[in-house]
């Protein structure tokens, strides 16, 4: 086991009482999860603060606490760590904790509001093709080659992080990529990593109910890349105008990637069908499985990243010529009657809007295009009308749902969200609170080679409703409804 002082390196120490002698057993941010000899770290949230469970996590058996405030009363035989920051101090403990797992593989960073996970997915597939054993860290699952770790977290703090990380370096893992979220940046998740790459999607509108302003989120998702090092390099999507800002102050190696610009990393549609993709990149001509616009640049990010990873061109676009795309990212479900079903994550207007864009320039117009969405509670409410909006824009009927409500009155989001749809648009708009019925009604108003598209969940298998999580799949759903 550790001491104490070493794996305090390196963390913004103002003062210590206590012995930094002992050997520390276990990290802990909850109180309730403390074990006996172990560290427990005090970090000021939205709705509670840790250093009000100092003293219950010393009751369960902590022996040392980290913290921003040093409590009044101390504790015999307890160290008291003080530090600027709790949650960065975190970060640095956890990763020489479980020393250093992150230093030992070749960890790739991806970042964006939309595009994340699929890139993610599409880079461990990849280096699996390839030969290597690949560890992901994403919001759909994480894996080691093709086990499956189990999730206990939906947005992993650093203590699980570098668990996972330890534990793939223990597997054997060479590469690992891994989902980096504007709130991951912020709450300090990632502090003490260190990325061999990281890699920028795109930003367009999303939890501004978190970060309040649109800038406040893009400095969120440059955190990624102002953390990079002189050895690491930096991937951009250049036709975001915002790509260029998110190198601004990086050492990394610099690397753009587009379809519009002039890039490192260029690629041109040749072909885009509902069967799949031509792509031109690097002057090789190359079809894929994957549909629409934005995998495009899925796909073009990932074959940047395998190149600079010193992966050989012509094999990188050889395997990835032969992979499905992330589970509930534009995932046709099967059926006999030759309607075109698809779930799809679309929980922003921007990635709404592709979904159905590419929908639209791929159709011949004799289709009905029905489109199931809602909108989440207790989250950004402003996007609501947007949503609904777009929808309407882009589809012949349209039926608003729950998605997970959470706390809030399922009524009142589809009201909001209703305020989006114009006059013009209202005949072919239905709203369903029952999310089930609701894609029960689509299908039934499908014929042969109309189009259905529920967004909103993607992969989630569950509904969220007052604090409960249901399960709920849209996939399993709608296969279901097809397939009777």
């Amino acid at each position: 086991m550790p001491l104490l002082k070493d794996i305090l390196f390196g963390a913004s120490l103002i003062e210590i009482h206590g012995d930094r002698d002992q050997e520390i057993t276990s990290l802990a941010l909850d109180s309730r999860k403390v074990q006996k000899g172990g560290l427990f770290f005090a970090v000021p949230g939205l709705t509670v603060d840790g250093h009000d469970f100092i003293d219950k996590a010393i009751e369960l058996g902590a022996s040392a606490i980290v913290c921003e405030e040093i409590p009044q009363d101390l504790r015999k035989n307890t160290t008291y760590i003080q530090v600027e920051n709790s949650a960065a101090a975190m970060g640095v403990v956890a990763a020489n904790f479980f020393d250093n797992p992150s230093k030992k593989l070749r960890l790739v960073g991806i970042t964006g509001t939309n595009g994340k996970t699929t890139t993610a997915t599409l880079s461990f597939q990849l280096f699996q093709q390839l030969g290597y054993k690949v560890g992901l860290l994403s919001t759909v699952e994480n894996k080691i080659n093709d086990k499956v770790l189990e999730s206990k977290y939906t947005t992993p703090d650093a203590i699980a992080i570098n668990e996972l990380l330890a534990q793939m370096v223990k597997e054997g893992c060479t590469h690992a990529f891994m989902e980096v979220s504007s709130h991951a940046l912020v709450q300090h998740r990632t502090k003490g990593l260190d990325f061999a790459g990281g890699v920028f999607t795109n930003i367009t509108h999303d939890h501004l109910d978190y970060h309040e302003t649109f800038d406040e989120y893009i400095r969120a998702k440059k955190l990624l890349f102002d953390g990079l090092s002189r050895e690491a390099f930096a991937l951009v999507n250049v036709d975001d105008k915002r790509g260029h800002v998110m190198m601004q102050n990086t050492r990394a190696d610099k690397n753009t990637y587009s379809l519009k610009s002039m890039a490192d990393y260029k690629a041109k549609i040749l072909h885009n069908t509902l069967q799949g993709l031509e792509l031109d990149i690097d002057g090789v001509s190359t079809w894929f499985k994957l549909i629409g616009d934005f995998n495009a640049y899925n796909l073009l990010a990932v074959y940047a990243t395998a190149v600079l990873l010193e992966e050989e061109k012509e094999e990188v676009l050889t395997a990835l010529s032969q992979m499905d795309g992330a589970r509930g990212r534009f995932e046709q479900v099967q059926n006999p009657n030759d309607i075109l079903a698809i779930v799809d994550y679309a929980h922003t207007p921007d990635a709404l809007e592709n979904v159905l864009k590419t929908i639209d320039n791929l159709r011949t117009r004799q289709e009905t295009v029905i489109t199931v969405i809602g909108c989440g509670g207790n989250r950004d409410k402003g996007k609501r009308p947007e949503m609904a909006r777009i929808a309407a824009q882009f589809s012949n009927k349209i039926i608003l749902t729950s998605d997970n409500p959470r706390d809030e009155d399922p009524q009142q989001i589809l009201t909001d969200m209703m305020a989006g749809v114009p006059k013009v648009d209202q005949k072919k708009t239905m709203v369903i609170e029952d999310r089930k019925e609701a894609i029960r009604t689509a299908c039934n108003l499908a014929n042969p080679m109309d189009i259905i598209l529920v967004a909103g969940k993607g992969h989630e298998t569950y509904q969220e409703i007052k604090g409960v999580r249901n399960h709920f799949d849209d996939k399993e759903v709608l296969s279901k409804m097809l397939n009777s």
